[in-house]
């Protein structure tokens, strides 16, 4: 399986950009793995980008659909991340989208079929980042 680096390109994004991706991760690509979270709006109101995505990553956390995934899911999001060096917000962002990319095999899949699950939510990741760099004229280079 080939890792997408996207801890690679979230540092030099701005807050904003991170921000959008956030809400992309948590709120659809997590809808995909089979997630049902709904924020609390009242919440994320009047708050700053890097204050918006720590609450709403609080909020996501809090939520436990399958306690035994969640928990192997953090884990593992939580090793590599500890790995990537980054720091600030980008150090959350790597967090939670390696976090939601965990959560998409689902009990019973095999390793393979596991392996291409996250890989397909990997490159959807990458392909959401370099849309939302691009709306904020950052170019992402391989």
């Amino acid at each position: 399986m080939s890792e997408l680096a996207l801890h690679r390109y979230l540092s030099i994004l701005p807050e904003t950009a991170l921000q959008e991706f956030t809400q992309w991760c948590v709120l659809e690509q997590a809808k995909e793995a089979g997630y049902e979270f709904t924020p609390n709006e009242s919440k994320l109101e009047n708050l700053s980008p890097e204050e918006y995505i720590h609450q709403l990553i609080d909020q996501f956390l809090k939520v436990k659909n399958n306690p035994i995934r969640d928990g192997l899911a953090a884990v593992s999001a939580g090793k590599l991340v500890d790995q990537h060096g980054l720091s600030g917000t980008a150090v959350m962002v790597d967090f939670i989208s390696l976090y939601v990319k965990y959560l998409f095999p689902s009990e019973g899949n095999d390793a393979q079929q596991a392996d291409e699950l996250i890989e397909q939510a990997s490159q959807q990741q990458f392909e959401k980042l370099t849309q939302i760099a691009k709306e904020h004229n950052v170019e992402l280079k391989a």
